[in-house]
């Protein structure tokens, strides 16, 4: 992609975002309220959490999303490392048992990510892009720092084709590929595969 058609499509992609986003909100701010409610409810803590997250040229943010855990999920972290399943820097337990039973539900129905579609309003994110990381971009590797180059996305690549790929290499290769193929049209291509994604789940 030459410089100019890169700027055009950057100026498009940004447009794209903040229309969608505005008029999702319309039918999401409810929905999060009622989640909100839920999760109060639930467990006791904050309803709503602010993770920090690497992203575009390693510059750390806040990603928001509703609370699916158990309000000290950080603290019992080091006591469940032994049962990762995948390597380091990454970390996921099969049935986490600190997720709550609303968690569980709004991670099915990927309800818990509604909230950053105001990192999106914000410029920190992109609907589409490379999952942004919770460890620091002084943790990458020298190839790996290419999925900087992007805003970071709600959805991209690798959540729709790399569900079981295990370890942080391997997704690096899906960012990387759609790093390389980015367009407005790829952008809306994977788009409407989240929105079929995520209705078949809730179906489910």
């Amino acid at each position: 992609m030459t410089g100019t058609r890169t700027r055009v499509y950057l100026v498009a992609k940004r447009i794209l975002d903040l229309a969608i986003c505005v008029a999702l909100l319309v039918i999401a701010i409810p929905v999060i309220l009622v989640c909100a409610l839920a999760i109060r409810l639930d467990s006791p803590g904050w309803v709503m959490i602010a993770q920090p997250r690497t992203g575009r040229d390693g510059r750390r943010f806040r990603m928001l999303k509703l609370r699916t855990m158990l309000a000290n999920a950080e603290e019992l972290k080091p006591q469940l490392a032994h049962l990762s399943v995948v390597p380091p820097p990454d970390f996921k337990i099969p049935d986490d048992p600190r997720i709550t039973r609303v968690g569980r539900f709004l991670r099915a129905t990927s309800l818990d990510e509604l909230p950053q579609l105001f990192n999106v309003l914000r410029g920190d994110m992109s609907l589409v892009g490379p999952r942004p990381t919770s460890f620091d971009a002084s943790r990458y590797e020298l190839w790996h720092t290419q999925r900087l180059e992007v805003r970071p996305g709600i959805t991209g690549l690798w959540q729709l084709e790399g569900r079981n790929v295990t370890t942080f290499d391997e997704r690096l290769r899906l960012d990387v590929q759609y790093i390389r193929r980015r367009s407005l049209l790829f952008d809306l291509e994977l788009i409407a595969r989240t929105v079929v994604v995520v209705f078949r789940r809730s179906g489910a």
